[in-house]
């Protein structure tokens, strides 16, 4: 993995020199597996993320925003109690493995100094954070419980001595010279990347690979050369934190990997990367946790109005015969004086054939000829009424079908907040029954939680990313001369530029925004209409989010991510 033991180590450098002695002011939770500290030092507040997620842990300084629960988890409840407005005196890597420990200095209930540590590890689903009472080396909590049934080696449990994961006996790179790694490296065993990873703590595939790579033709001299040479970059702190971007793939190190060939960014610092690297992907994956159930609801509806739209045609197929019932009652009506009750079908001169061909009629042997007649005409005005009907029918499936296909790419760009308003939406359309809280009480609704953007040229720039938010901002809160976009003919999200007469700057910028906020995101050349709010109507009557417009001018864009992250107001 990226966040290798060598990572962890430059990420510790880089958060000792900025938070190394501040004060832990607040203490949140907004995940199950994340904790945000809010650090006040060298007269900065920094947020500090703290992650166990199984497959996004990772310690940084993030600014991100991030929404908390209306009720705090019980780890964060204990979290602030113990270091709430306590000092940060220190905090640094365990030997080269992917372990930080922070020091902490406070004050417990009776006024005496107490010293804790908070312990992150970060080991992919086994990832944990842990508070320890550092007096007695006892664990008080962390955010996932594991019982010796689970680890032989050690629980992590409240009440339970903190123990150290199991030492892997590896050599210290930093403290390695060339001779050390010829030493550890049989070449005629071949793997070199493989044993290089088993003899040095902290190295990982991506770096060994790295070094066999830069070191060209991999024999006894160069080997050894590029190992030290690449372990000094980050021993000196000679860092260029890169994301390396290959075939859509994304991987980031402490610096430019040239083995994965790929398009390369660097950044300022190892946080700043990791926000870029990060963006939305482990916010992704908690929505796609939530919102199974939802997500296989809508899919479960769009089908089904599939389904019904092939039936609906079969049945609209079978009343175009409708013609052919008034033909065979005005025939039977001619030559009613040849019908006799009892046949089963009667062949008549076609008087409408200009050839004058003969048709076969069947007939219901049971009725009279006037009432077989009588059974085509009103089969006949059946199969209008059909039409008519069954063309309606067509119609209405059709639109749900749009308007659940739209859901879904809403709920596959959602974040966690736009989910509930998605879910709030079926509930207003009756498609889903209302949830209640455990205490009984109906979850009230909000005021929809849109987002914000600022134009280059300091122009606020509104999106809605679901249908409440798009009604909310297109039909409240927009004002009518503010310019409004939208994908033209692609599901997506409504966007309003808050101003009369923007940039032609602005109005590109904006229409990234839309393509970006559309099932047209992985696109180029996203076609996208702009037009002044006052010539954007909802018919009455309309799903959510949808409208009607004139008046519209259409611009041609390609997403731009970068530009989205760069445009974001926290």
């Amino acid at each position: 993995m990226s966040f290798d033991g060598l990572f962890t180590k430059s990420m510790a450098d880089e958060l000792k020199q900025q938070l190394k002695g501040g004060r832990i002011n607040k203490v949140y939770q907004p995940y199950k597996n994340e904790i945000i500290l809010t650090i006040r030092a060298a007269g900065t507040n920094h947020k500090l993320l703290l992650s166990a997620h199984p497959s996004y842990a990772r310690v940084q300084l993030t600014n991100e925003s991030f929404e908390n629960p209306s009720e705090p988890p019980m780890f964060c409840m204990l979290l602030r109690k113990h270091i709430e407005g306590s000092i940060l005196e220190d905090l640094y890597q365990i030997g080269n493995d992917r372990m930080i420990i922070f020091e902490i200095k406070g004050r417990n209930e009776i006024g005496d100094v107490s010293y804790k540590q908070l312990i992150i590890e970060i080991m992919g689903r086994h990832s944990n954070i842990i508070l320890i009472d550092k007096t007695r080396n006892l664990i008080l909590d962390s955010i996932k419980h594991i019982s010796f049934a689970v680890n032989t080696h050690r629980a992590i449990l409240p009440g339970q001595p903190y123990v150290f994961p199991p030492e892997q006996n590896k050599k210290n790179p930093f403290l390695a010279n060339e001779e050390d790694v010829l030493r550890s490296i049989d070449f005629n065993a071949g793997k070199l990347d493989q044993q290089l990873v088993n003899h040095f703590a902290g190295v990982s595939p991506i770096f060994a690979k790295e070094v066999l790579y830069q070191s060209g033709l991999a024999n006894r001299t160069t080997v050894p050369k590029t190992f030290i040479k690449l372990v000094n970059k980050i021993k000196t702190g000679d860092l260029s934190p890169s994301i390396i971007t290959n075939d859509g793939k994304e991987a980031f190190y402490l610096f430019p990997l040239e083995h994965l060939k790929g398009e390369v960014k660097e950044f300022t610092s190892l946080s700043e990367m990791l926000d870029r690297f990060y963006y939305k992907k482990a916010e992704r994956d908690r929505v796609k946790q939530q919102g199974q159930d939802i997500e296989r609801f809508i899919t479960n509806e769009k089908e089904k109005n599939v389904k019904k739209i092939k039936k609906l045609e079969a049945t609209l197929k079978e009343a175009e015969k409708a013609d052919q019932f008034k033909h065979y009652g005005e025939l039977l009506t001619a030559n009613l004086f040849a019908v006799k009750k009892g046949m089963k079908e009667i062949e008549v001169l076609d008087y409408y054939d200009e050839s004058g061909g003969m048709v076969v009629i069947p007939l219901d042997p049971r009725k009279s000829p006037s009432e077989n007649a009588q059974k085509y005409f009103s089969k006949y005005q059946k199969a209008k009424n059909a039409v008519t009907i069954t063309l309606e029918q067509i119609k209405k499936a059709q639109e749900e079908v749009a308007y659940f296909d739209n859901l879904l790419h809403q709920v596959q760009t959602a974040s966690p907040k736009d989910l509930q308003e998605i879910r709030e939406e079926l509930v207003e359309g009756g498609y889903l029954r209302e949830r209640q809280k455990r205490n009984g009480r109906k979850i009230q609704n909000t005021k929809p939680l849109l987002d914000y953007f600022q134009a280059s040229d300091g122009t606020e720039i509104i999106v809605g990313k679901n249908n409440k938010q798009n009604d909310y901002l297109t039909n409240k809160l927009a004002a009518r001369d503010e310019i409004w976009l939208h994908t033209k003919d692609i599901p997506g999200s409504h966007v309003v530029i808050r101003s009369k007469n923007p940039s032609e700057e602005t109005i590109l910028e904006a229409a990234k925004l839309a393509a970006y906020f559309s099932k047209a995101r992985h696109s180029s050349s996203v076609p996208v209409d702009f037009t002044k709010v006052r010539h954007v109507k909802k018919p009455s009557g309309a799903k959510p989010g949808f409208v009607i417009y004139d008046h519209q001018q259409t611009v041609y864009v390609t997403p731009d991510e970068e530009l989205v992250l760069k445009l974001k107001k926290n």
